[in-house]
Parts: C-alpha cells; sequence; structure tokens
C-alpha cells in the first residue's frame, strides 16, 4: 500500500511539472471582414477616407459590395466599432508594412567593438573597416581601439592617433565621431556613429583640443 501510494504521488508530481513548463502562445487578433462582422451597428470610413457616420452591417455591407471592396472591421474595440471599405489585400499589405517600420524603429542599438594594432596589416585593416561600416549601417555605434603592447606603450601619442585616425578613413560608410579619442589602459578608443546624407565627415585627430576639426567631403567626387 505504501508504494502504490508513493506510485500516485510521483505521477502527480509529473503532472504538476508539465503545468509548469507549459509555454504561453499570445492569442492572435482576428480581423473580421464582410459577413464575419458581428456587430450590428459600425462607424464606416468610405473608400475615399470620407466618413460615412454610425450605419447599420447590412447597409455598410451593401456600400462596400456596389463599390467591388470589403468591409474591414479596424477598431474592433470601439463603440460603436469602426470599419472601413477598402480592398483586403491592400488592408494584409499596409498592415504588413507597418508590422515591418514599427519592427525596424524597435531595432536595438548597441555598441559593437573593432580593435587594431600598430602592426595590423592592410588586408586586415580594410576587412575590420568593411566590418565596422556593416554595423554602422545596422544603426550600431562602433567603438574602434588601437590596441597597444609591450614597446608600442611608450611611443609618442601623435603617431598612435595618426594610426587610430588613418584606419577610422578606411571606413567605407558615413560617420561622425560620437566620442572624441581617449586613452585607456588598453590604448586609444573612439567611438563612431553612422551619419545621414551625402557627406563623409572625417575627425582629424589632434593632441591639441584647439586643433581638433572635421573635415567633410563629398562622395560624388
Amino acid at each position: 500500500m505504501l508504494n502504490a501510494s508513493k506510485g500516485v504521488q510521483y505521477v502527480l508530481i509529473a503532472i504538476r511539472t508539465k503545468k509548469k513548463n507549459r509555454k504561453f502562445i499570445p492569442h492572435k487578433e482576428v480581423v473580421r471582414i464582410n459577413a464575419s462582422i458581428r456587430a450590428p451597428e459600425l462607424r464606416v470610413v468610405g473608400a475615399e477616407g470620407e466618413n460615412l457616420g454610425v450605419i447599420s452591417l447590412k447597409e455598410a455591407l451593401g456600400i462596400a459590395q456596389k463599390a467591388g471592396l470589403d468591409l474591414i472591421e479596424v477598431s474592433p474595440k470601439a463603440n460603436p466599432p469602426v470599419a472601413k471599405i477598402m480592398d483586403y489585400g491592400k488592408f494584409q499589405y499596409d498592415q504588413q508594412k507597418k508590422a515591418s517600420e514599427a519592427k525596424a524603429k524597435s531595432h536595438t542599438t548597441e555598441t559593437k567593438a573593432v580593435q587594431v594594432e600598430v602592426v595590423t596589416g592592410e588586408h586586415d585593416l580594410t576587412r575590420k573597416a568593411r566590418q565596422t561600416a556593416t554595423w554602422l549601417r545596422e544603426g550600431h555605434r562602433v567603438k574602434v581601439e588601437l590596441f597597444l603592447k609591450g614597446r608600442y606603450k611608450y611611443m609618442e601619442s601623435a603617431f598612435l592617433k595618426d594610426k587610430l585616425e588613418r584606419f577610422i578613413l578606411l571606413v567605407p560608410e558615413e560617420y561622425k565621431i560620437a566620442e572624441e579619442v581617449k586613452k585607456g589602459p588598453k590604448g586609444y578608443t573612439v567611438v563612431l556613429e553612422r551619419v545621414s546624407g551625402k557627406k563623409k565627415a572625417q575627425a582629424v585627430i589632434s593632441d591639441k583640443p584647439e586643433e581638433k576639426k572635421v573635415e567633410t567631403q563629398n562622395d560624388e567626387n
């Protein structure tokens, strides 16, 4: 009897564990069109965007049918619900476009990092510059670090900053200096951000703050 009761207890524990691991799937809202609309009255927007006022479902369906279009319930929670007369295919396209735009706007901006050294070869510099351009196009900030080790830590700052500048000038994308060059425990860093337009901002890094400037050149040249 003891073993049997233990067996039952084990089964109950297994069932509870299964419930805890069950994933919640959000309900997808269904857009009602034409005869699937349930509200007896609707506030209707016409095919040209005109306000047809609050009319019966039957009357709204008749207007939509006469125009060769669909009656789409666009705001089911309004009182009364709002419906629009338009082509359902176009409605779906507009909804997908809005969703894509919203997704693009909600894109999370990160700070990517790229590291170069004084002895980094031209091929690797070009490859890393292209990667930097890709991140900038994706909307990310890029932290460029000139990593120093050994005897390179004791070289003149003007020479090292020139190395850093030579790299960022290789980046084939519009950018601006988001954070000026700084010296850290591992070397020198500068942060880039993408800018819009047809001009590419290029920072001239100098030891003297008053000599820092930004030059621009037209991409068309």
